[in-house]
C-alpha cells in the first residue's frame, strides 16, 4: 500500500487538490441555495482533473502514434461541462434562472483541468476569483437590484 501511494502521489495530490478546490466552491453556491452545491462543484473539478490526467498518461503511452492527440480530451471536457450548464438554465416565465450556476461549472472545470496538468498555482488564484465574484459581486448586485426591482415595480403601478 505504501509503495502505491508513492508511485502516485502526484496523481493523488492532483485530485484531492481538485475536490477540494471544486468543494471550496461549492460551500458558496450552497450558501446561496444554489442547485448545483458542493458535490456538484467537486465532482465537476475532480472529474476534469482526472481526464487531464488521462490524457497525460495516455500521451506518455502513446505519444509516438500517428495521428493520436491526447488534447483533444481537454476540448471534450469544455464541450461536455456546456452540456451540463445547459442542463442548469431555467427559463420560469420571463425571467433566466441558473446562468451563473452554469459559468461557475463551467469555470470549475478549468479549475480541474488546471489541476489536473499541475498548474496548481492558476487553480488556486482562480478559485479565489470566482469566490470573490460570487461573493463580492453577491452583495454589490443587491442594492443594484433593488433599485432596478422598484423602477420596474414603479412602471407597472
Amino acid at each position: 500500500m505504501s509503495q502505491f501511494l508513492t508511485q502516485n502521489s502526484d496523481i493523488i495530490i492532483k485530485l484531492i487538490l481538485a475536490i477540494g478546490l471544486g468543494m471550496v466552491i461549492g460551500v458558496d453556491r450552497l450558501l446561496e441555495h444554489k442547485q448545483a452545491g458542493i458535490k456538484t462543484h467537486a465532482l465537476v473539478s475532480l472529474g476534469s482533473a482526472l481526464f487531464i490526467v488521462i490524457s497525460e498518461m495516455m500521451a506518455i503511452k502513446y505519444g509516438g502514434a500517428g495521428g493520436f492527440d491526447p488534447s483533444r480530451i481537454a476540448s471534450q471536457i469544455i464541450v461536455g461541462i456546456g452540456f451540463l450548464g445547459a442542463g442548469s438554465i431555467i427559463l420560469q416565465g420571463s425571467r433566466i434562472t441558473g446562468l451563473t450556476t452554469a459559468g461557475g461549472l463551467w469555470v470549475t472545470a478549468g479549475i480541474g483541468m488546471a489541476v489536473g496538468f499541475g498548474f496548481f498555482s492558476l487553480a488556486i488564484i482562480t478559485t479565489v476569483l470566482v469566490l470573490f465574484i460570487f461573493i463580492v459581486m453577491t452583495v454589490i448586485e443587491k442594492p443594484i437590484r433593488k433599485i432596478s426591482n422598484d423602477k420596474m415595480n414603479d412602471n407597472q403601478g
